[in-house]
């Protein structure tokens, strides 16, 4: 079992940039795949980015792409997602997620 916690929600301008930590606890962090999810108001949750146990092997949805940027530290068991250029379609709140463990999430507002 792993617990997870996000931070680093909050409301920021278009254009602006806020950068989202993943906290979590539990042994076997380091040996999985985390992953960002988000649900934006009336939506469904969708993909965000994923990176790899070792954070050799990074994915983002298109949407995100060239703007995001996830990041991992096993030492500290923390997943971090670097969001820059922010749009207004991107308000949201985000998730993380490792295996079948999900985070009560963090809302980000980007105001246009």
């Amino acid at each position: 079992q792993v617990q997870l916690v996000e931070s680093g929600g909050g409301l920021v301008q278009a254009g602006g940039s806020l950068r989202l930590s993943c906290a979590a606890s539990g042994r076997t962090f380091s040996s999985y795949t985390s992953r960002w999810f988000r649900q934006g108001p009336g939506k469904e949750r969708e993909f965000v980015a994923s990176i790899s146990w070792r954070g050799g092997n990074t994915y983002y949805a298109d949407s995100v792409k060239g703007r995001f940027t996830i990041s991992r530290d096993n030492a500290k068991n923390t997943v971090d997602l670097q969001m820059n250029s922010l749009k207004p379609e991107d308000t949201a709140v985000y998730y993380c997620n490792i295996r079948d463990n999900w985070g009560k999430g963090t809302l980000v507002t980007v105001s246009s």
